[in-house]
């Protein structure tokens, strides 16, 4: 079945920097268009970025643009979310997601 498996989230500073990986399986993932999500406390859930199944095509949500960047290698079935100059509104859980499947999700926030 679809397995998508998020790591990488933590406590970091205002300013600071976390590369987010999701790996996934049970499907061809070079197939496939992926995403991230995310849902701050108390909020609704965000999309923020999405990427074609070649790595060629990318697009952000405005409050991530310029500041994070999607990626992802096809050879190891993992996709990535490169996150700079990371704000307290960044603080949430985020996902890796194949349409409306999401992964198990990690936890990010963002204080000093």
């Amino acid at each position: 079945q679809v397995r998508l498996v998020e790591s990488g989230g933590g406590l970091v500073q205002p300013g600071g920097s976390l590369r987010l990986s999701c790996v996934a399986s049970g499907f061809t993932f070079t197939n496939y268009e992926m995403s991230w999500v995310r849902q701050a406390p108390g909020k609704e859930l965000e999309w923020i970025a999405y990427i074609s199944q070649s790595g060629g095509g990318t697009y952000y949500a405005e409050t991530v643009k310029g500041r994070f960047t999607i990626s992802r290698d096809n050879a190891k079935n993992t996709l990535y979310l490169q996150m700079e100059t990371l704000i307290p509104d960044d603080t949430a859980v985020y996902y890796c997601a194949r349409g409306q499947t999401k992964g198990q999700r990690t936890r990010v926030t963002v204080s000093s």
